[in-house]
């Protein structure tokens, strides 16, 4: 990984191809997409820091597992990425557009615009009823988060929800409905993100997968032993299907307690490097989970993310290994599942 020569942070930052794969939206919607905005990503921030993709997640607050609550958390899913969606246009020298695929998002990056990339957040989305993957897709939705904090229909989540009934795993894992959405999310082409899932949920959940799965946001748990975080054992995992750890910018994720104002891109630069160093540079990237809790001294938001690249240069990274992880390795396992659905299509 040793560069041969000296390069320059900025003007390498800017050639690369960037993309964060997992940034929440305000809600309700504040129409204040383009900016200036209290965001930490709104588009200008994203200008200012050339990134030129973008995965904004319709995130659904785990509920009840009741059949009114699921309608509601169902709803709230599809206004979300009608929000989403709404943000593709052009202001103030900013053009943005709604990308449906990897090819997509690469040429829309490509020709100077930021590629909006729609996601769902848990999969309590969908409550009991499969098909709402189907309409959740036509909707633009990229990849679905199979939980968040508090178990689902689909699995168990790393942090159960006492106040929901959470008081010992309910699934022993990932559910048989949970099996049941992985093969259609398989057959649409949609990406599996295991981040919140507990490691059982994790682990069955690639087993279970014919496409490489993806962790859109989460760190390394041998360097901070948060229960969101992925150990060995899951991290080989990952890399022996063909999937990837997307490190992320919480700061309790990075440093056990930490504030905002205790972390730094040394930190997060530590976590990438121990997942490079564990499972190869091919299965490790970059998200941030602004507005949802990320964020720390030297990536506050999205103008300040040429700094991460900074500190990869300064690591030793090169060019092509810079660039694997700001967007490629992703890109990838997005490629990997599309061409999944191609072959269930056949």
């Amino acid at each position: 990984m040793n560069a041969d020569r000296v390069l320059d942070p900025v003007a390498l930052h800017a050639r690369l191809f960037t993309i964060d794969t997992h940034i929440d939206i305000p809600w309700p919607d504040r129409g204040d997409a383009f900016g200036p905005s209290a965001r930490r990503v709104d588009l200008a921030k994203m200008q200012a820091g050339r990134l030129k993709a973008g995965c904004f997640a319709a995130y659904v607050p785990q509920g009840p597992r009741v059949e009114e609550a699921e309608q509601a958390a169902f709803e709230r899913a599809r206004a979300m990425l009608a929000a989403i969606a709404a943000m593709a246009g052009s202001r103030d020298g900013i053009q943005a557009r709604l990308a449906r695929s990897a090819a997509e998002i690469e040429t829309i990056a490509r020709e100077g615009a930021i590629a909006i990339v729609p996601a769902v957040e848990n999969g309590y989305a969908i409550g009991t009823d499969i098909t709402r993957l189907d309409v959740l897709l036509s909707l633009g939705a990229r990849y679905l988060t199979l939980t968040h904090n508090g178990h689902n229909a689909l699995g168990d989540a790393a942090i159960p929800r006492a106040d929901l009934g959470d008081s010992k795993m309910r699934h022993g894992g990932l559910s048989d409905f949970g099996r049941a959405v992985i093969a259609r999310m398989n057959a649409l082409g949609m990406l599996v993100d295991v981040s919140h899932a507990a490691k059982s949920t994790m682990l069955q959940a690639i087993a279970a997968s014919r496409s490489p799965v993806a962790a859109t946001h989460s760190s390394v748990h041998a360097l901070c032993p948060h229960p969101r975080n992925l150990d060995d054992e899951q991290l080989d995992a990952l890399a022996e299907c063909g999937g990837v750890v997307q490190v992320t910018a919480v700061p309790a994720f990075l440093r056990r307690d930490a504030k905002d104002t205790e972390v730094s891109v040394i930190d997060f630069a530590d976590h990438i490097d121990y997942a490079v160093r564990r499972i190869g540079i091919a299965h490790v990237g970059i998200s941030s989970d602004f507005d949802g809790g990320g964020g720390f001294h030297g990536w506050h938001d999205a103008s300040e993310s040429a700094n991460l690249t900074s500190e990869l240069l300064r690591r030793g990274y090169d060019e092509q290994a810079v660039g694997a992880l700001w967007g490629g390795n992703f890109l990838r396992v997005m490629r990997a599942a599309e061409a999944e659905a191609g072959r269930h299509a056949q």
